[in-house]
């Protein structure tokens, strides 16, 4: 009987301890599950939803909801108001053609560089600040930002860029950051006001930054007119041939839509009244 007895406790021992081990081993499995979705969730790439023609997108965010970091990503709904931006990683011979059209136009623009650009063209950089154009910050290498969880390391990226543009130009750097690829998370959001920073998303964009793959012209303008609305901040490549080739007419036929230009310190001057 004892036999038995001792027999039955090492079974429901057994069972015991198999039921605990699969347990332990479930909770490590969602354990590894809530914190692989919350690494998703802090990292985004910024996206766009379109709805009727001539009306404003629907972003990852709202713009309330960005305004908490001092980022945003669109204008007044009410005013047909466009402002300018262009990203401009290397430079490839067309933002001189950019820069003349902006100047036909008087049409002010947000250019936010690279450390590959303002080393490999400085004269172009002195040439958007005599003009009258704002440079602002797309970081020193261009990484995913998302990545760096550091406020050091964010900042290096930031700082290193704006010395050079320092270097080469003898102005500071406004305080206006492009996350590179438009990747971000909250984080970098945080840390980006913490340094001074406004960020700066866009509400209009099309596939014009491979070199490789240009768009024509009849591509480029149904992207560029048909989704134009009151308050965008529209991104540009400056590597763009098309670009290049269309900007004065793409300009021109804005403003024949009833469409001004402004600078982003206007729109920052908005936000902040």
């Amino acid at each position: 009987m004892q036999n038995h007895c001792k027999k039955g406790l090492c079974i429901a021992f057994l069972f015991s301890l198999m039921f605990l081990s699969g347990w332990q081993v479930a909770k490590m499995r969602e354990k590894r599950t809530i914190d692989t979705a919350s690494i998703a969730a802090q990292a985004e790439n910024w996206g766009l939803g379109f709805g009727a023609e001539g009306t404003q997108p629907t972003g990852n965010a709202t713009a309330e909801e960005l305004k908490q970091y001092d980022t945003y990503f669109v204008g007044d709904a009410s005013k047909k108001v466009i402002y300018l931006t262009f990203d401009c990683g290397y430079e490839n011979g067309n933002t001189e053609a950019i820069l003349d059209a902006l100047k036909k136009h008087n049409a002010p623009a947000t250019f936010f560089v690279v450390g590959h650009f303002l080393e490999s063209a400085p004269d172009i950089a002195k040439r958007m600040v005599a003009e009258g154009h704002t440079v602002g910050n797309h970081t020193y290498h261009h990484p995913d930002m998302s990545s760096i969880s550091d406020l050091a390391s964010f900042q290096k990226e930031m700082d290193d860029n704006a010395a050079l543009f320092k270097e080469a130009t003898g102005q500071e750097m406004t305080k206006y950051y492009r996350p590179p690829q438009g990747k971000y998370s909250t984080e970098n959001l945080k840390m980006a006001k913490e340094l001074g920073y406004h960020t700066f998303f866009w509400s209009l964009a099309y596939v014009d930054w491979n070199v490789d793959a240009q768009p024509t012209k009849e591509e480029a303008f149904d992207k560029l007119l048909g989704r134009i609305h009151p308050g965008a901040i529209v991104l540009l490549h400056s590597t763009s041939k098309t670009n290049g080739e269309i900007l004065d007419e793409l300009l021109t036929k804005w403003e024949e839509m009833g469409y001004t230009f402004a600078p982003l310190s206007d729109f920052c001057e908005k936000q902040e009244a």
